[in-house]
């Protein structure tokens, strides 16, 4: 093999990246989305955190080395998710579910009009889809964003890895346990009924 110089990129210069910010990030705002409502747990929030993120990355655009484009705006998006996550454990945020209930006994939110979801498309929604929609929620977060980064998102687990800053081992570890959590809550559900 014939000795080459370093690139640029492998000495660690910045290169400009091919392609513009709109190019290489917005197809990928989807998949934020989804990523920030498995961690929030919140619609409202998750817009939010997208849009924190999509500041964030806009900001760093410049900064971007040139892997891959998706990973780089996920690991945004997910430290933005853990940022508010963690402001609200420390100044004692509530949700709207835990704000009381009206005289009829049902939850303070269920008054407030949901602009996403009109009665037809609930009513169209599977009960399949509702009960993996609880299930999804009740896992740990750690599990939980494993199990959406690698199953509904389709990074590897290196890929996996390397967002959420643990080695690929625990990455296989998690996804194993959420995967368990759910078949459990899925043949408790069965046996129910």
């Amino acid at each position: 093999m014939k000795w080459r110089p370093p690139s640029e990129r492998e000495r660690g210069v910045s290169v400009p990246v091919a392609g513009t910010f709109e190019q290489l990030i917005t197809p990928h705002l989807d998949a934020a989305y989804n990523l920030a409502r498995w961690l929030m747990q919140d619609a409202t929030t998750a817009e939010d955190v997208v849009h924190d993120a999509v500041l964030r990355a806009l900001t760093y655009f410049g900064s971007y080395k040139g892997s891959d484009p998706r990973a780089w705006f996920l690991r945004i998006v997910r430290n933005v998710a853990y940022g508010v996550l963690a402001a609200r454990r420390r100044f004692g945020t509530i949700s709207l579910d835990d704000a009381g209930q009206t005289p009829d006994g049902e939850p303070i939110a269920m008054e407030i009009a949901d602009p996403a979801d009109d009665p037809e498309v609930t009513l169209c929604r599977s009960e399949g889809f509702v009960r993996l929609d609880h299930a999804l929620a009740a896992l740990p977060a750690e599990l939980r964003e494993c199990l959406v980064l690698h199953e509904l998102e389709e990074f590897s687990y290196k890929e996996v890895a390397h967002m959420t800053g643990v080695p690929i081992g625990t990455v296989m570890s998690r996804l194993w346990r959420a995967r368990q959590v759910l078949m459990r809550s899925q043949d408790e559900e069965g046996t129910v009924r």
